[in-house]
């Protein structure tokens, strides 16, 4: 299906399992390449959507030196936004169920950009999904932040996990958007390459 990506060698500029399984399913042979300490930070006149387009595209040209000709490199950013204000990845426990009782009972918007780079141009998108929680109890957020440990997710859930079985009662947008990766608008961008 995308035999045009036959010309290219493709690279994720990430270290996460959601994305590496998502692009894998996909059926997009890739290779993992990161860099440490990639600046992740943004102006803090961005909103919503801006935010990730503009992080993924601040990776991209981290690494577009080391880019070679043939190579296209996909980076993404995801964020959860919740009343105007970005939840990031929690800095430790406590800060993962702050984040978790935020989002109870209540919608929210996960935002993910995505860049597809080469050395010669860059074409760059923004996936817009909105999730609404159940309200949890308190019992409920401990058991996730203690059993799952998600300190690596912006929000400090994985809708994958146990907490989006239990607890998301309706997702508008894509649900593999709200994974790392919006797929569907990914497989497009890749056909039209």
């Amino acid at each position: 299906m995308l035999d045009n990506l036959n010309k290219y060698r493709v690279i994720l500029a990430s270290n996460s399992p959601r994305r590496k399984e998502l692009l894998r399913n996909l059926g997009v042979e890739y290779e993992v390449r990161t860099l440490p300490d990639v600046d992740e930070s943004y102006p803090d006149t961005l909103r919503g959507g801006d935010i990730p387009l503009y992080i993924a595209c601040e990776k991209a040209q981290a690494y577009r030196s080391a880019l070679q000709p043939g190579e296209l490199m996909i980076t993404a950013d995801t964020v959860v936004c919740i009343d105007g204000e970005v939840l990031g990845k929690p800095d430790d426990a406590e800060g993962a169920k702050e984040m978790l009782r935020r989002l109870s009972g209540r919608s929210h918007h996960v935002y993910t950009g995505v860049a597809l780079t080469t050395t010669d141009s860059q074409r760059s998108f923004v996936s817009e999904t909105e999730v609404r929680f159940a309200p949890l109890t308190e019992e409920e957020i401990a058991y996730y932040v203690d059993t799952f440990t998600p300190l690596d997710k912006a929000g400090a859930y994985g809708v994958q996990e146990w907490i989006g079985f239990i607890g998301v009662e309706y997702i508008r947008g894509s649900y593999f958007n709200v994974m790392g990766l919006p797929v569907q608008r990914l497989y497009r961008e890749l056909c039209r390459l």
